[in-house]
């Protein structure tokens, strides 16, 4: 390796550990904050307050993974991310209608179909990871069903088995994808892309949450979601918009570019959590699981970048990607 690309990687790992640093400072910030309105609680706040800290100290955990996944490497993200869809599969399964007789097609996703994808998009072989799922899988599983010969909700079987592997799996795999992208005069900095999105999507989230405890009146969707709210919402998803723009020097992106970026990516953020909450009370749940101490389970926490991270892989793709 040339003293060049050394200077590369240096700037590279110099950037990623300002912006770990500016998360941990927020988390200090947040725990501190925690704990004083911990001291000061009443009956009555008592366990809105024990969330909150639930889910400040899960994010704890959550950034140190991650952040260990940055430095790691390409091979560390795609790990991290190839475990949180085994995870995430094995949560919404968990809740189909299957019957024994799919127990073919199951096998086939987690030991072929999931590792596959993955080594795919380590490979950079954009050709098939992009495809790989929603076609060859998309055909090969139902056939697996269909072989054992059961009938008996057949359709609404094979669209469960589709719609576990196009979100848990195919959308997830977007976000280490976003290390293939080959963008002029930014050459070994692709994993300031996966921190520029997940930093933006998850604020988005809390800061929704956030605006909605102090100015939520009006619920989006009373049915689905009785926290969201308009103002939380609105609230969120500008205040993220913002923090984009200021996140444009670790990106490709100009000032505005970013904010645009951010804005889309957080609106999409909001409607995935807003579908994947329609499915969990079309089966009668409150959260995915309960992994996460305070976020419930791993779908619940990666809603918002399952529906995000495709969109804004493929815009940067077709916008700066060299071919």
């Amino acid at each position: 390796m040339d003293k060049v690309s050394l200077q590369g990687v240096s700037e590279v790992n110099v950037d990623l550990l300002k912006v770990l640093g500016l998360v941990l400072c927020i988390l200090v910030f947040a725990s501190l904050i925690g704990r004083m309105m911990a001291r000061r609680s009443t009956e009555n706040n008592a366990s809105l307050i024990d969330n909150l800290n639930a889910r400040i100290n899960a994010w704890w955990v959550m950034v140190v993974l991650i952040g260990l996944a940055f430095l790691g490497g390409s091979t560390g993200v795609v790990l991290l991310f190839a475990v949180c869809s085994l995870l995430a599969l094995r949560e919404f399964l968990a809740v189909t209608r299957l019957h024994r007789e799919d127990n073919w097609a199951l096998i086939a996703m987690f030991v072929v179909v999931l590792p596959l994808q993955y080594g795919f998009v380590w490979l950079e072989w954009y050709g098939l990871y992009s495809i790989f799922i929603p076609v060859y899988a998309f055909l090969l599983l139902p056939m697996l069903s269909a072989l054992r010969g059961n009938t008996q909700h057949y359709l609404v079987r094979v669209a469960e088995i589709q719609w576990a592997l196009m979100i848990c799996v195919f959308c997830a795999s977007y976000v280490p994808a976003l290390l293939t992208l080959n963008i002029e005069g930014y050459e070994g900095r692709q994993v300031l892309l996966i921190a520029f999105l997940v930093l933006v999507v998850q604020l988005s989230d809390v800061l929704q949450y956030v605006w909605g405890k102090l100015l939520g009146r009006t619920l989006v969707a009373p049915a689905l979601s009785p926290s969201k709210t308009v103002e939380g919402t609105v609230g969120g998803i500008v205040s993220a918009t913002v923090v984009g723009m200021l996140l444009w020097w670790i990106t490709p992106f100009t000032l505005w570019q970013a904010g645009m970026l951010a804005l889309i990516c957080s609106v999409m953020g909001f409607m995935g959590g807003l579908v994947l909450s329609a499915i969990k009370r079309d089966r009668g749940l409150k959260d995915w699981g309960s992994a996460i101490a305070g976020h419930g389970g791993f779908i619940d926490r990666l809603d918002s970048v399952l529906f995000s991270a495709p969109v804004f892989f493929h815009l940067v793709r077709y916008g700066w990607d060299v071919p």
